[in-house]
């Protein structure tokens, strides 16, 4: 059986759900270099292809393939695809593996568009690649348990089970998917590894569920034993303070950081600036707007969060709304923004 194919340079766009990441949980077994991108629908499509094309421009190797399941393409964002693919120096091939009804019309035109709405896209992504002799087979029955939820087949002995990966797929928001992209997917791919370990067990839909607690903590636990919360909190300000530099802004003379969406402020905001004293303050912001700072004693955020956001509270923990902000699935343009802002509040002094 044809081992990891170890000269194709693959990148795998899927869904953001369940069978989304067990497409991309049985390329993984499949190729030696590839990159994963996740999206829900809309311009967040865009976006990603926007990111895999430049990618490709310039790190693609000889023989590179866009692989994207579990997402139906509007007929603009195929020709866009097909379009990208032409303009590029590099050889790209693309391919669709997705069981969306909705895209029959790209089906109907591109040969690279793969539609079969009688399976989910993690069964049409592993009969694929089974096919072409890749050395998969053992993923059999976790394939069945994540078609019998996606595809609702409630009379299936395995739907409650899907059910329970389901769950553990959506409830794993602890990893900011924008910010940490890899480390997401890494986390991802560990629950639901260690969970297939449950599918043979006896009611296994309730001995998954018993052990979901566990799963999540066997991931971010190093050394010491800790609680959950506690030990998230550790990974991310790791993760923050390794790629720190690329999140920096700065205001009046102080340095800060820039997160989006990180969650637990006060715990992880505070973890970081103990850790990293070189900086003054830490700002979170989010898709409502809504923006949270920290700080250690070093700047009273309270004045920065009412001179730019028109909002206020106390010296090390404040906050504010910018109404002006643009959501965006791409970091640097959020950066870009608050930055700007916060230039423009400097100038107005």
């Amino acid at each position: 059986m044809q081992q990891k194919d170890k000269k194709r340079k693959v990148f795998h766009l899927s869904h953001t759900d369940l069978d989304g990441y067990s497409c991309q949980l049985i390329t993984k077994r499949c190729f030696e270099d590839i990159s994963f991108y996740n999206s829900n629908y809309g311009s967040e499509i865009d976006s990603c292809i926007e990111q895999i094309l430049r990618k490709i421009y310039m790190y693609g190797g000889e023989d590179n393939l866009i692989l994207i399941t579990d997402l139906n393409l509007t007929l603009q964002q195929a020709k866009a695809l097909v379009q990208g693919v032409e303009n590029s120096p590099k050889n790209i091939e693309i391919l669709l593996l997705d069981h969306h009804k909705t895209g029959q019309e790209c089906a109907d035109i591109y040969d690279w568009y793969h539609l079969d709405t009688t399976r989910c896209a993690t069964k049409i992504t592993y009969d694929y690649f089974l096919e072409q002799g890749f050395d998969i087979s053992d993923l059999a029955r976790y394939v069945e348990v994540v078609n019998a939820i996606d595809i609702w087949l409630s009379d299936s002995a395995d739907f409650e089970l899907g059910k329970v990966f389901m769950r553990l797929v959506s409830g794993s928001r602890e990893i900011n998917r924008m910010l940490f992209s890899e480390e997401n997917n890494a986390y991802i791919f560990h629950s639901l590894e260690k969970a297939m370990a449950y599918i043979d067990h006896e009611k296994p839909h309730i001995a998954l569920d018993n052990a979901i607690h566990e799963i999540k903590k066997s991931f971010f636990l190093k050394n010491e034993d800790n609680t959950l919360e506690n030990l998230i909190a550790a990974f991310i300000v790791d993760m923050l303070t390794k790629k720190k530099e690329e999140m920096t802004v700065h205001y009046k003379g102080y340095k800060g950081i820039l997160t989006y969406a990180i969650g637990n402020t006060s715990i992880i905001g505070n973890e970081f600036l103990v850790r990293n004293p070189e900086y003054d303050f830490f700002m979170d912001i989010n898709g409502r707007k809504n923006v949270s700072m920290r700080a250690n004693n070093k700047v009273d955020v309270s004045k920065i969060a009412k001179e730019l956001f028109g909002g206020g509270g106390h010296a090390n923990a404040s906050g504010g709304k910018c109404e002006s902000f643009k959501d965006s699935f791409v970091y640097d343009k959020v950066k870009e923004q608050i930055q700007d802002i916060m230039t423009i509040g400097e100038n107005n002094e």
